[in-house]
């Protein structure tokens, strides 16, 4: 623990500002997605009215992890992580099902999404093993076991039926990018989604002569050795294989309604009044803002009631339709400058285990920013993620200021690292 003096003295206060800012915002658009007139603005009894309560209980999280001296965080890193794939285990057993997913605990006074928490103890866990002298991601040994750090909370929430949140630890392949794992990783990740979206959109037999004709060009412009022969015919017969396994994937590990989002998505499908209701609905109100909006509490989609969900994962339609392009413009500029602070501080660290969390934190609130606004504008298929800081919901906001204020606390300490 350290003196009050001592940690706002070296606390970057341009962080803690834009993050005051988009709680704000987040609260004032609940509030406007949730507006009846027939309550008072602080009535408890309204969703706005407890997000206001979970907003102060962050604070006092916040200025609570601010205390810790930087040590406590790596020291303690492991047995975190363990006790939060413990809490997922946890849910598994003893949890109680929310909209499909059975990703909540019941604690008596309120409900908690552990898998919100998890996100902080991944980074901890990673952030740990790839700053323990010696490690580099070029060995295969290394990349299992950070591999393995990542697949155990994904699998855990997959058995929550959560696919949204699984899909967040994603991003962690953007720290591993950063932090030496070779760009064919990369690459063959990319290369793999576009080839699962082309082979629905595209006929088999021609995505097949697609590639044949790829395989032939790429052995002609190479050295023509049987070793170049080898690799282009394993690859191609890989992808074969791939694109005959989406259907697989299709009818036995995704839900009806993942598939139905993405085939609607795609354009292979159109059910605006079932599996695209939503994302429908949401795209009218962002339209129906213009460039002005409609002014604060008079959005007609969000007053009547048109989009579901518009106080968690849509409640970017709400800002759209009241603020228009200006406040959406505004809010995505806020967010580009957040992250662009933290990259700058991440960069900045002395101490390698601080330098991976930071670049945790990008990835992850990165993931859910891109992710949560495609969605709401139909870009990409609908999987029930939170916008962070604005979304409702205690679990979220706490778990995105447990990232942030951990990386605060480890940025004022770098000064001090390796002294």
């Amino acid at each position: 623990m350290r003196f009050k003096k001592q940690i706002f003295d070296h606390v970057d206060w341009w962080t803690i500002s834009m993050y005051l800012v988009l709680v704000l915002i987040g609260w004032l658009n609940i509030y406007a997605a949730l507006y009846n007139e027939n309550y008072e603005i602080f009535d408890f009894s309204q969703k706005y009215g407890r997000q206001m309560v979970w907003i102060l209980v962050a604070f006092v999280i916040a200025l609570f992890i601010l205390f810790f001296n930087w040590k406590f965080f790596e020291g303690f890193a492991y047995i975190i992580y363990f006790i939060s794939l413990l809490s997922l285990i946890g849910v598994l057993l003893f949890g109680i099902e929310v909209n499909g997913a059975t990703s909540w605990l019941d604690i008596g006074f309120s409900r908690i999404q552990p898998s919100e928490f998890a996100k902080v103890a991944s980074c901890m866990a990673v952030a740990k093993f790839l700053s323990t002298l010696n490690i580099s991601l070029d060995k295969f040994k290394n990349k299992v076991i950070v591999g393995l750090i990542v697949l155990c909370p994904f699998l855990l929430i997959i058995l929550q039926n959560d696919t949204g949140s699984a899909l967040v630890y994603s991003a962690f392949i953007l720290v591993f990018y950063r932090f030496g794992l070779p760009a064919n990783f990369l690459i063959f990740a990319i290369v793999t989604a576009i080839l699962f979206i082309t082979s629905i959109i595209v006929s088999k037999i021609v995505l097949i002569i697609i590639l044949s004709c790829l395989a032939i060009f790429f052995f002609i412009i190479s050295s023509r050795k049987l070793r170049e022969f080898i690799i282009i015919v394993s690859l191609l017969i890989s992808s074969i294989g791939f694109i005959y396994s989406v259907d697989y994937v299709f009818d036995n590990v995704l839900e009806p309604h993942h598939v139905s989002r993405i085939k609607i998505l795609l354009g292979q499908e159109s059910d605006p009044q079932g599996a695209g209701y939503n994302v429908n609905q949401s795209m009218i109100a962002i339209g129906s803002g213009g460039f002005a909006g409609k002014g604060f509490l008079n959005g007609t989609q969000t007053k009547f009631n048109f989009v579901p969900e518009q106080s968690t994962d849509f409640i970017f339609c709400t800002i759209g339709e009241e603020w228009g392009f200006i406040g959406s413009f505004l809010l995505l500029a806020l967010y580009l400058a957040f992250l662009l602070r933290l990259i700058y501080l991440a960069e900045r660290q002395r101490s390698i285990f601080s330098k991976v969390f930071g670049y945790g934190v990008v990835s992850v609130l990165f993931f859910h920013i891109a992710i949560n606004i495609a969605m709401t504008i139909g870009l990409a298929p609908v999987i029930g993620i939170p916008l962070p800081f604005i979304s409702y919901g205690g679990s979220s906001l706490w778990g995105f200021t447990i990232l942030i204020f951990i990386f605060i606390n480890l940025d004022s300490y770098r000064l001090q690292v390796l002294r």
